[in-house]
């Protein structure tokens, strides 16, 4: 059975990362709080190993943040949650050392994905970013999501 991750709040958008590459150790998992140093953040989706179990939090409030590769934000309306999606889950992910943060912003005029890689702890910021308009295809290019596509399927059409 393949499990898909939806991206938004209406539940309506899906994403393939269930088995990135197909038959890889990796998953795409949701509801799943990544703890760094005491703290948690809950993000819309993750890849992680499949099994989890290995890789709890000592506490069992969630996963350990070097156990997830992949980081995925769909971000919500209002400014405030605006502002913690793109500056502080943004900053903390880097923090964690999780390879990749992957944003996908309906608010952000056309709309753009952003991929961040290479995250740099002691700055709380990425050393390559990468920013794209809806419409426009961006490809992952390392980690367990190597070569996935992020396009209109998930995005939707180019915005004017």
């Amino acid at each position: 059975m393949t499990r898909r991750c939806h991206l938004d709040r209406s539940r309506t958008r899906e994403i393939a990362l269930d088995r990135f590459p197909e038959g890889g150790e990796y998953a795409c998992h949701q509801d799943t709080d990544v703890i760094h140093q005491r703290r948690a953040w809950i993000p819309d989706a993750l890849v992680a190993p499949e099994d989890l179990e290995p890789h709890a939090d000592e506490g069992g409030l969630g996963i350990k943040s070097s156990a997830v590769q992949v980081i995925v934000e769909v971000v919500s309306p209002g400014k405030r949650h605006q502002d913690r999606d793109r500056i502080r889950k943004r900053r903390e992910y880097a923090r964690a050392g999780i390879p990749l943060y992957l944003l996908i912003d309906d608010y952000g005029g056309q709309g753009a994905v952003t991929v961040s890689t290479r995250p740099r702890a002691d700055k709380a910021d990425w050393e390559d970013i990468h920013r794209v308009p809806y419409g426009t295809d961006i490809t992952v290019r390392e980690g367990p999501a190597k070569g996935f596509v992020v396009g209109e399927a998930i995005t939707g059409a180019p915005r004017r």
